[in-house]
């Protein structure tokens, strides 16, 4: 027992929970404790909710956790889908394609048929016969063998007995022979063509002064 007087300090109750200076701030950091709780519990309420519950009405583990986060992510989803369907039309413009290089490529076909058919309506077995009526010696030979080295068959070959020809000339015998007349002006240079049935031979050819 102390020797001094007791006072109001030391009439406090033996089952008090007040310890000392520090019993206000110990009282208050207990209460707010319960808020936090709260909290925690309703957190896990509901990821029990989303976890537990939600697969079994259907929705996968992605689809439930995206319920609990919101519906940002099916919005993203969503437009991501439509942004990617146009697409799928695209290869239908390249179909036409193919027909267009087609087209261009049959015209170029046609103008080939034009030589062939010409070639085809020349007739090299016809004897051609060759006069010279120019004042150069042998000229009516060399044009003849010309006209064998592209494959004629050559009549003959000597110097020009009639009119004086102002320009070379061939003459040919009929419509029928235009064609092999035509072809052999080409090789030879001459533009001069006349129908004449005045020669017993199908092609004359009649070097006139200047060719050379």
């Amino acid at each position: 027992m102390t020797k001094y007087a007791r006072d109001e300090f030391d009439r406090v109750p033996e089952t008090s929970t007040r310890q000392g200076v520090h019993r206000a701030v110990a009282a208050s950091r207990r209460r707010s404790l319960a808020p936090i709780l709260a909290a925690g519990c309703v957190a896990l309420a509901i990821g029990l909710v989303a976890f537990l519950i939600l697969p079994k009405l259907g929705f996968s583990a992605g689809q439930a956790a995206a319920v609990t986060a919101g519906d940002s992510a099916s919005a993203s989803a969503s437009s991501s889908a439509s942004a990617s369907s146009p697409v799928s039309p695209s290869p239908a413009p390249t179909s036409p394609e193919p027909a267009g290089t087609e087209s261009a490529v049959a015209p170029a076909a046609s103008p080939s048929a034009t030589p062939s058919a010409t070639a085809a309506a020349v007739d090299k077995t016809q004897p051609v016969t060759v006069y010279n009526a120019t004042t150069t010696a042998g000229l009516a030979t060399r044009v003849g063998g010309t006209v064998t080295s592209d494959g004629w068959v050559l009549g003959e070959a000597g110097n020009w007995g009639g009119v004086p020809q102002q320009t070379s000339v061939i003459f040919y015998s009929g419509v029928e022979q235009k064609d092999n007349a035509e072809a052999l002006g080409t090789l030879l240079g001459i533009d001069t063509l006349v129908d004449s049935a005045e020669f017993n031979m199908p092609l004359v050819v009649v070097l006139g002064p200047g060719y050379q």
